[in-house]
């Protein structure tokens, strides 16, 4: 007898869970290299001996995150490879692409090549930051409405198992006594090759997704238009290499003449007002540049976007909803490292172990509340959340490690990673980053769910690299201000900041919550 046809019911089941799968598997390619450009560099950095200031400064290496919106318009727009789709060419060209980044920084020596090791640091987020346009792009075209908050948790899943690889495991296999004695050369080739494994994936496993219709731009407009921007960007870079420093240092000279600073850190706060000065001039002369030369795709998805009502409001609300976090976590690796001295096997199994399998829970329990609280709700919640657990930070800062009694990590082998002996774990510490990732956990998984919910298929790769490289400013841009800041006025008042920070997302919350619940799907 012939088989009967599967059941549609059961059908539907099978395609959702296929989405979910690899949602979760693109969730863990787009994680990697973030480590790589963010805690695992500050790391390898302190074991150069790079100071503090500088590693903040080097977080700038991530602008690339803030941008994205600035070519993401050619994703939309292009087919790199049109028989693999209008996502899959690009996602496989920037996997490998990233994979020859990370082979070229792990053979380039921080301490006696900085400048170079800090150009390819850029170009691998570059990069990475491309490889996001198309996986945000592809996972919000992918997913159907109702699948938004499960999905988000599931692409929290495998971004956050990335950053145990690129960052817990790498610090355990760095760590000389307690690990394998790995050089940071090593683990980069290592983040490489699986890179490699991610195009193979992308090429083979993903689902082709249906083409979406609309009236398309002029290919000639959008590449001039891309063009003219760079040349904008460029005109604004060197504008303030040439006149931004004199008149930063102008605008700072009566509060540095009474300041009793040292003279390198006075330099640091001028430095951080030329960048400032820098962002000023760029922007607008690069939205000019775009207007003038008819860059259609970014025009028309910027367009589309800011005609949707509170459209203003809720880029002020991305940019504020993790910036108390993102302060505080902006130099975590350098300030447990240097300043508590805790070791790096020590670090690498809480912090970015243990740690993050606690936001993989949070992010998951996350997904699980939202489809009873709803995005609003959901949003109010962990972002109390957020704040609260910043306090531990302070609490760490002020009295110390040895506080509170800890336990002991056992020693094992499980093949990619092994502790040689048994690693005492500080009470305090684990107590302070279980409370901050999974309420960071929690809330990104609310986030990520309304970054998709306000995109419109048509320009979804425009978009949604708008709307995460406004995200994206806290991670980026407060790494100068903290390294700077952090010397100033010392740990604890830091983290009291942190905590300040966090307020003005939560005020704006309460006054939006109307535009944000008509987001909300009931679920089907």
């Amino acid at each position: 007898m012939p088989e009967s046809p599967t059941p549609p019911r059961a059908h539907s089941r099978v395609a959702a869970l296929q989405r979910l799968a690899v949602v979760t598997v693109l969730g863990f390619a787009s994680g990697l290299p973030l480590a790589l450009t963010g805690q695992a560099l500050q790391a390898w950095l302190s074991v150069e001996g790079i100071d503090i200031a500088t590693i903040g400064f080097l977080s700038l290496v991530g602008l690339p995150y803030t941008f994205k919106f600035l070519w993401a318009p050619l994703m939309d727009r292009f087919e790199l490879l049109p028989q693999l789709g209008r996502r899959r060419g690009w996602l496989i060209a920037t996997q490998l692409a990233l994979a020859a980044t990370l082979l070229a920084l792990a053979a380039t020596p921080p301490k006696q090549a900085l400048q170079v090791f800090a150009l390819l640091a850029l170009a691998v987020a570059f990069v990475s930051a491309s490889q996001d346009v198309v996986v945000d792009a592809y996972r919000t075209e992918l997913v159907l409405p109702s699948e938004r908050g499960l999905a988000s948790s599931l692409y929290v899943l495998g971004y956050r198992l990335a950053m145990i690889v690129s960052g817990g495991i790498a610090l355990i296999w760095t760590d000389a006594t307690q690990g394998g004695g790995w050089t940071w050369s090593e683990v980069y080739r290592t983040m490489a090759w699986l890179m490699v494994g991610g195009a193979l994936f992308s090429l083979l496993a993903l689902p082709r997704l249906p083409v979406v219709s609309g009236k398309q731009a002029v290919a000639r407009h959008d590449v001039v238009g891309f063009v003219a921007v760079l040349l904008a960007v460029a005109v604004g870079y060197g504008l303030t290499q040439q006149f931004g420093g004199a008149i930063a240092r102008a605008l700072l000279a009566p509060l540095l003449r009474a300041s009793t600073a040292e003279a390198a850190l006075q330099a640091r706060w001028v430095d951080l007002a030329t960048l400032l000065l820098g962002i000023a001039a760029t922007l607008p002369l690069a939205a000019w540049a775009a207007r003038k030369a008819h860059f259609e795709t970014l025009l028309s998805g910027l367009s589309n976007y800011f005609a949707q009502p509170g459209a203003v409001g809720f880029l002020v609300f991305i940019v504020l909803y993790k910036l108390g976090d993102a302060f505080a976590g902006s130099l975590m690796t350098p300030f447990l490292l240097q300043v508590m001295a805790y070791g790096s096997a020590e670090v690498g199994v809480v912090n970015k172990v243990i740690g993050l399998w606690l936001t993989i829970g949070g992010a998951l329990l996350g997904g699980a509340l939202m489809l009873g609280l709803g995005l609003w709700r959901a949003l109010m919640l962990f972002g109390v959340l957020q704040l609260a657990s910043n306090v531990g930070f302070w609490w760490l800062a002020t009295h110390g490690k040895g506080q509170l009694p800890g336990l002991t990590i056992p020693a094992f082998d499980l093949g990619i990673v092994h502790l040689a002996q048994a690693t005492p774990v500080d009470g305090g510490l684990l107590l302070v980053v279980a409370a901050e990732n999974i309420s960071g956990g929690m809330g990104t998984a609310a986030f990520v769910a309304l970054l998709m919910a306000l995109c419109n298929q048509r320009f979804t790769a425009t978009q949604f690299a708008l709307l995460s490289a406004f995200a994206s400013v806290g991670r980026v841009w407060v790494g100068p201000l903290a390294g700077v800041l952090a010397e100033t006025i010392g740990w604890p008042a830091f983290f009291v900041v942190s905590m300040v920070l966090a307020l003005p997302a939560l005020a704006m919350l309460w006054w939006m919550r109307a535009p944000v619940r008509a987001l909300e799907v009931a679920p089907q």
